[in-house]
């Protein structure tokens, strides 16, 4: 029997092992994820498949380092391009979120700060990831906003996320997690909250631009 040759380490992006995460209730830890191991490389798409409530999402918050109590990491290792996410003293990991690695959360409603306008938090983002300036960090979302498809970016960048359709507002997520150029997406059910027709046209959005910027 031939041994499974191992892939590239030069090619690994993300690897995990062993990742565990439990939930404190008043029974006891629930072990919402248990011994999850998985490895990503550039350029490939890995779709993790589960009913509801299984732990998808908490495993996919695990990796950004975003659970919260009750919820504890409890084991294994995330590493991106080799480098341990679960050992990193907060600050840094915090520099690591929207940079090096980025999410699409689910419902872009809870995701978005409603007071500020969209182009606000993306040159939040920018500026502090790439340090642009604030004219250059502008320049950068009308980019993104218009690469992702958005009618009128500059309308757009001047609007509240409650003043955007669903499928507009998904679209700006997907602009601002991709307007610092991170090595490793997340998409957590990215479509969940949108219509057919619109589900279609984002997951087509998100492999067209995984292709242009890989």
């Amino acid at each position: 029997m031939s041994a499974v040759p191992r892939p590239d380490p030069a090619h690994l992006v993300l690897e995990v092992e062993g990742l565990g995460v439990d939930i404190a209730t008043p029974r006891g830890p629930l072990r919402a994820v248990r011994d999850v191991s998985f490895q990503v490389k550039r350029g490939e798409t890995l779709g993790i498949v589960g009913e509801s409530g299984c732990g998808k999402s908490v495993a996919s918050y695990s990796l950004m380092r975003l659970i919260e109590p009750p919820g504890e990491i409890t084991g294994g290792e995330v590493r991106l391009h080799g480098e341990d996410l679960l050992v990193l003293p907060e600050e840094r990991m915090a520099d690591y979120r929207g940079s090096r690695m980025a999410m699409i959360f689910q419902e872009p409603m809870t995701a978005l700060n409603p007071v500020l306008t969209i182009g606000y938090q993306m040159d939040e983002q920018i500026m502090r990831h790439k340090g642009l300036s604030r004219q250059a960090s502008r320049d950068r979302a009308l980019e993104m906003l218009d690469r992702v498809g958005i009618p009128s970016p500059r309308e757009r960048y001047e609007s509240y996320p409650h003043q955007l359709s669903g499928g507009m507002r998904q679209r700006a997520m997907i602009a601002m997690a991709l307007s610092c150029d991170p090595e490793f997406l997340i998409a957590d059910e990215p479509t969940t909250a949108l219509d057919v027709t619109i589900q279609g046209q984002i997951l087509e959005l998100i492999q067209r631009m995984q292709e242009e910027l890989e």
